[in-house]
């Protein structure tokens, strides 16, 4: 394929595969390959330094980064939570301009911020359609290690959409990368759960990489504090395990019952249940 790498992202059963060409350099046919997150900037976070190698990525973004709670778009300096999410669509434009992905391959299921829990069948069918409607069969998406509600609840409906793509008998390969979790007096960020270790890839970004992502992050202009807590040097891939998303993870330690984010490990396990019963997917509590 011209202008691809040597080695093609291998098909169906290809996540381990796609692994091994992600840590090896160059560009990658990843036609087939979905990139879905809960917020506009998770992108840049997660994947920014990889993002222009994988040609033909389908970009999804659950939520539209705007919270709902009272005072919130405030504190951003927006006179309201739509004026928020309008902002947060603009830089999320030019980020996928710096990544390289055009409209045509970029999808917003359009839920509210922190609320991507309260909408799991919602989430898990309508990613279920993209995949089949984009011939998707890897996924690179969030952890599951109890950070931020949206983020577990993106983990959730990806595994419970490649279930629901099981029963049509198509493969979808995940992959997860760590964003952030609770440590004992802040967070911990890009790393993986310590009691989850599992084998991945580590992809130390040169310095034009590294330059890129700084950009992107910089588009990001609402999120500038946020960002600053993560490093523009490294990125964590692995492949996702087999997850009880009816346990709390971070062994109960959740850092979103730290914050006004709507969420507590309770309600998460009420509303993960009642999803996965409903999508027929029990096995995945």
């Amino acid at each position: 394929m011209d202008g691809l790498a040597e080695t093609p992202v291998v098909s169906s059963k290809g996540a381990e595969g796609f692994l091994v060409a992600l840590a090896g350099g160059g560009l990658l046919d990843a036609r087939r390959v979905a990139l879905v997150v809960a917020h506009p900037d998770d992108e840049a976070i997660g994947v920014g330094g990889q993002l222009n190698r994988l040609h033909g990525v389908t970009a999804i973004h659950a939520t539209d980064g705007a919270p709902r709670t009272p005072g919130n778009a405030a504190e951003h300096g927006f006179a309201s939570a739509a004026e928020y999410a309008f902002a947060r669509a603009c830089e999320l434009e030019r980020m996928m301009m710096l990544g390289g992905v055009p409209i045509a391959d970029r999808f917003a299921i359009g839920l509210a911020d922190q609320q991507a829990a309260l909408n799991l069948t919602r989430l898990a069918r309508s990613l279920a359609r993209l995949f089949e409607q984009r011939a998707v069969d890897i996924v690179l998406t969030h952890a599951f290690e109890g950070g931020h509600p949206d983020h577990d609840a993106v983990a959730f409906a990806v595994h419970a959409a490649a279930e629901l793509r099981k029963r049509q008998g198509s493969e979808v390969g995940i992959i997860e990368m760590p964003f952030y979790h609770a440590a004992e007096k802040s967070w911990g960020v890009q790393r993986f759960l310590h009691h989850q270790q599992a084998d991945g890839v580590t992809i130390v970004l040169d310095q034009p990489a590294r330059l890129r992502k700084k950009e992107m992050f910089a588009a990001h202009r609402t999120q500038a504090k946020t960002l600053k807590l993560f490093a523009v040097d490294v990125e964590r891939f692995r492949i996702a395990p087999r997850y009880a998303f009816g346990t709390l993870p971070n062994c109960g330690d959740l850092l979103y019952e730290r914050y006004d984010w709507g969420m507590d490990g309770a309600r998460w396990m009420t509303l993960v249940a009642g999803a996965a019963l409903e999508l027929g997917v029990e096995q995945l509590l």
